[in-house]
């Protein structure tokens, strides 16, 4: 497949699984029209194939990653389907975990996945969904606390409120959709 067709099938399917005009307040706080929950659409079979795809073409646009963080909850499914991709292609990158506060319990890790990773080492932050950008900035300084060396970040949607900017004041973006995509002009 096609990554154009790749693109417009995992278009189709957020529209009929994730997309909703209804009124909800985001993580951020702020109130909206429209809500977009990935998840529905990431955590199906075809779905998860297509984020891996697409998501992995982005990732590697960057200067030679070696792992993907998903931040916790809606960029672990992410970071999941992009190893798998890569590791089906031949150029593996590994998953990433980043929690919002550490555990309590057990471990007590703030991140997942990386314990073999040597300091230094280059990763792209993956998200979901980009609003104020406030979750990825945070999960940034989190990864770097740990020692990794974000490059770049990638979002499945950005709904262009300003969070993409904020985030490209530390590293650069890529997007592989936006709001226009669901909600024209």
């Amino acid at each position: 497949m096609s990554h154009e067709t790749e693109r417009e099938r995992l278009l189709a399917l957020l529209r009929a699984h994730s997309f909703a005009r209804k009124k909800v307040i985001l993580a951020s706080g702020r109130e909206s029209d429209f809500f977009i929950d990935c998840k529905q659409t990431v955590l199906l079979a075809e779905g998860h194939a297509l984020v891996g795809s697409l998501m992995l073409e982005a990732a590697r646009s960057f200067e030679a990653p070696v792992a993907v963080c998903g931040v916790e909850l809606g960029g672990c499914p992410l970071a999941s389907a992009v190893a798998l991709v890569s590791f089906q292609r031949g150029a593996p990158l590994d998953a990433v975990y980043v929690r919002k506060a550490a555990k309590d319990h057990g471990s007590q890790r703030l991140t997942e996945g990386d314990a073999h990773l040597p300091r230094g080492s280059r990763v792209v932050v993956l998200e979901d969904v980009v609003t104020t950008g406030g979750s990825t900035l945070k999960a940034i300084d989190k990864l770097s606390e740990v020692g990794l060396d974000v490059i770049g970040v990638v979002a499945l949607v950005d709904r262009l409120e300003g969070g993409r900017e904020a985030i490209e004041a530390r590293v650069p973006v890529r997007t592989v959709f936006s709001r226009t995509d669901f909600i024209p002009g």
